[in-house]
């Protein structure tokens, strides 16, 4: 057992968010725990790895050990050999005080695999779940459009791969209860829940798309497909040219949400912009679409529930992003492909609930439903919604439904 002790300081946190402390792996080490520890009511460190060969994983402040083994890892980790050679801890400076923040981790090198812990994702017996209700556009009666059909679902939700309480198969189970169609897993800096999805998807009987929360000081973005994991330590615009060349999606996440409000900034503006977060609380505050507004005129609106815990008190799908997707309703690959195209060509619709009031764009259309009484706001057009079911024209632009109070209660790009 080897141990790297030290102080952080503010200093070092100015000059820069994310350190690197360099170990050596030896030929024929069987799996590899780092153990961090600090004075957690001093400040915050958050953990990953990276090895010989690449990122090995992040679990940012939710944890203080990981281990690395063949078959295993700590979730939020990738399992698999350790590469002799020089590997890294990864640390970043979320907190740190004036006075400092002292730290030591230690590196064990094991001579044999430690066995897999009891509460392991791999080591869980799940059984197929029935279907508990009909699709989203079928239990609200929402019509196709030239073969594509509105799919309900949330593009932001987080498990035990990073910061939640719930393992992959338990959030599909959480979710397919709401009465989604599908649910983007965005776990922060990596990408090992991926392997998960498509178990959890079948057996659960929700789509799952796969996402990663790009997690900086400085805001945070949602990447979608299956691009592989993107390095959150380079700059914000090599993230999107990143997500483009691999044909997924970047967006910007909770772009004034407290402390993880948005403050890169970019050459080259993504479109997609998480305007309706679960935290825009009291939606008569305009500044989410103030900012949307500002940051692009084509800004295709997205929600995201960006959901933990069930302690939080709000289930995914609050709010629901709709997406008009071409899917035959399968739940492999190319239907998550479809969800991420449906929503990079901007076919996107956001409502407070998967059940709540709804504005869609079908051409040169909007279909209002559950909207009596409502408003229908736009950059050239109001009009008060008279009726359950009501069709309006179309005008380009971001609109949206609000009550007579100003309440935002549906967006649409």
């Amino acid at each position: 057992m080897a141990a790297i002790t030290g102080v952080w300081t503010l200093d070092d946190r100015l000059d820069g968010p994310v350190k690197e402390l360099e170990f050596e792996v030896p030929p024929g080490t069987a799996a590899v725990t780092v153990r961090l520890s600090y004075d957690r009511s001093a400040g915050v460190l958050d953990l990953g790895c990276e090895g010989p060969g690449g990122f090995r994983g992040w679990s940012g402040g939710a944890r203080s050990e990981y281990t690395i083994a063949p078959t295993w890892a700590t979730p939020g980790y990738l399992p698999g050999e350790p590469e002799p050679g020089v590997w890294k801890v990864v640390l970043g400076l979320y907190r740190v005080p004036l006075a400092g923040l002292p730290y030591e981790v230690r590196v064990i090198r094991h001579r044999r695999a430690p066995a897999v812990p009891r509460r392991h994702p791999s080591r869980c017996v799940r059984t197929p779940r029935s279907p508990h209700r009909q699709p989203a556009a079928v239990r609200r009666g929402l019509p196709g459009v030239g073969g594509m059909r509105w799919l309900a679902g949330d593009l932001h939700a987080h498990t035990t791969h990073s910061d939640g309480s719930l393992d992959v198969y338990e959030l599909a189970c959480v979710a397919a209860d709401r009465g989604l169609d599908y649910l983007a897993v965005t776990d922060h800096n990596t990408v090992s829940h991926h392997a998960e999805l498509p178990a959890a998807s079948a057996l659960a009987g929700i789509l799952l798309v796969p996402g990663q929360e790009v997690t900086t000081d400085l805001g945070h973005a949602n990447a979608f497909g299956r691009i592989g994991w993107v390095d959150f330590r380079r700059p914000p615009d090599e993230w999107a040219d990143r997500v483009r060349e691999g044909g997924g999606v970047l967006s910007v996440n909770h772009p004034v949400a407290g402390d993880c409000a948005w403050r890169h900034p970019m050459t080259g503006r993504p479109r997609v912009a998480e305007l309706w977060h679960w935290s825009w609380w009291d939606r008569t505050w305009g500044a989410p679409l103030a900012w949307g507004r500002a940051w692009a005129d084509d800004v295709v609106p997205v929600g995201g529930g960006d959901y933990h815990s069930p302690e939080e008190g709000h289930p995914p799908g609050d709010p629901t992003t709709w997406v008009l997707a071409e899917t035959t309703g399968g739940r492999g690959p190319e239907a998550a492909d479809a969800v991420v195209a449906a929503v990079a060509e901007g076919r996107t619709a956001v409502s407070a609930s998967p059940d709540g009031p709804l504005l869609l764009r079908h051409g040169d259309e909007f279909l209002a439903v559950d909207a009596d009484g409502l408003v229908l706001w736009g950059p050239d057009n109001r009009t008060v919604v008279r009726g359950d079911r009501v069709r309006l024209p179309a005008r380009p632009g971001l609109h949206r439904l609000e009550t007579p109070a100003n309440q935002v209660m549906a967006l649409c790009g």
